[in-house]
Order: C-alpha cells, then sequence, then structure tokens
C-alpha cells in the first residue's frame, strides 16, 4: 500500500496545479476552486486502484473536476430562482479577474471547457477531441469562438493559435 500512496502523492502533485486553474477559471471563486480540486483528488484517490492502470489518469481527473463545476453551476442556478438570504461575505477580488471570469462564463459549456482544456491544462487540440469526443475540427471551432467571444467581452483582439490554424 506504500508503493500506491507514493504514486498517487505524485500524482497529486502533478495534477493540483493545473486543476486549480481550470478550477478558478470555471468558477471564478478560489475557495470553490480548491474544494473542486479537493473533491476531484478525493474521488481520484478512492479509485486509485483503477485510476492508476488508465493511460491518461489526469483526464479522467479533468473529466471528474468539470462535472463537479457543472453541478456548482445547476445548484447556482437553483439558488438564483429560489433566494435565501446570504450569510456569507464574498470576499474582495480583482476586477480584472472578475471580468474574465464572467467572460468565459458566458461561454456555451463546450466552448469553455475546450478553452479551459486548451489554455489552461495545456491540452493539444487532438488531446481534447479525445476528452471531449468530439472531431478535431469541431475543437478549433470552439476555442476560436470562445476566445473570440472573450476577447470581444474584454474590449481586446482576439488570439488564435499556431495549432488551431495549421490545419
Amino acid at each position: 500500500m506504500e508503493g500506491a500512496e507514493k504514486e498517487f502523492e505524485r500524482f497529486a502533485r502533478e495534477q493540483a496545479r493545473s486543476l486549480m486553474r481550470q478550477a478558478y477559471l470555471l468558477t471564478g471563486d478560489a475557495a470553490e476552486a480548491q474544494d473542486l480540486v479537493q473533491e476531484t483528488m478525493l474521488r481520484a484517490w478512492r479509485s486509485w486502484p483503477t485510476l492508476s492502470s488508465y493511460e491518461q489518469p489526469g483526464a479522467w481527473c479533468r473529466q471528474v473536476l468539470h462535472r463537479l463545476a457543472v453541478g456548482r453551476w445547476r445548484k447556482l442556478v437553483v439558488r438564483h430562482r429560489h433566494p435565501l438570504a446570504e450569510s456569507s461575505a464574498t470576499p474582495a477580488t480583482d476586477a480584472d479577474h472578475l471580468d474574465v471570469v464572467a467572460a468565459v462564463r458566458a461561454l456555451r459549456v463546450p466552448e469553455r471547457r475546450a478553452l479551459v482544456l486548451h489554455d489552461i491544462a495545456g491540452l493539444s487540440v487532438a488531446e481534447i477531441a479525445g476528452e471531449m469526443q468530439a472531431p478535431e475540427g469541431t475543437v478549433r471551432s470552439w476555442l476560436t469562438r470562445a476566445r473570440a467571444q472573450v476577447a470581444a467581452q474584454l474590449g481586446i483582439s482576439s488570439v488564435t493559435t499556431a495549432e488551431e490554424r495549421r490545419s
């Protein structure tokens, strides 16, 4: 068991930073992002005997993180429709971060997910296509539309990567 624990600790260290960046961009809240990453890592630990044999266990974690974030969004929609008195205050956040997070959150889910996987997790278009079970051309289209929409909301020029322009 000690070998499995060390292997998982190494894996968790390798994944944590990328997952945290993804979670923050998906939620816009550092505390919520940390909770999502911790829940993802807890689920990974529980599934480690099977997960460790996967070719890409990081992809499994990204999928779990995304599903947890979607579950959070659904809860927020319910709360918005049925508001309760909020007792906790939200700490102040840099306005630029809020603008970026708001622009990303305004994207359709596939575009948002593709953008986060590409620009935050560093996956290639081919890797995203495999993970999202979509053609590479569709992923490139999602990325182009997502960047254009975010750029328009932020008032900056849209950026397309060399990889996206290639095919």
